[in-house]
């Protein structure tokens, strides 16, 4: 399953808000405010990589007061 971590960076205060939405978007597994260069931390899974990057940029990246996002797509091991 396709998986991602997105660092986000939110308008200064908006943080709390920005989080609350981003726990409600469907496949957003895990979600954390974090202390240093970004505010929030998620972790994204879908059933696809359309689907994983229809999330980060159509539900995340879209949000109000999301100012940027960093997205790290998860490299599954091969055995």
């Amino acid at each position: 399953m396709p998986t991602a971590f997105v660092l986000i960076n939110s308008e200064i205060g908006a943080e709390d808000a920005v989080l609350k939405e981003i726990k409600k978007i469907k496949n957003v597994v895990e979600a954390y405010t974090v202390y240093g260069v970004y505010d929030i931390i998620a972790k994204v899974q879908a059933e696809n990589m359309e689907k994983l990057k229809e999330v980060v940029t159509w539900s995340i990246r879209r949000l109000n007061k999301v100012r940027s996002t960093l997205t790290m797509i998860v490299i599954e091991p091969t055995e």
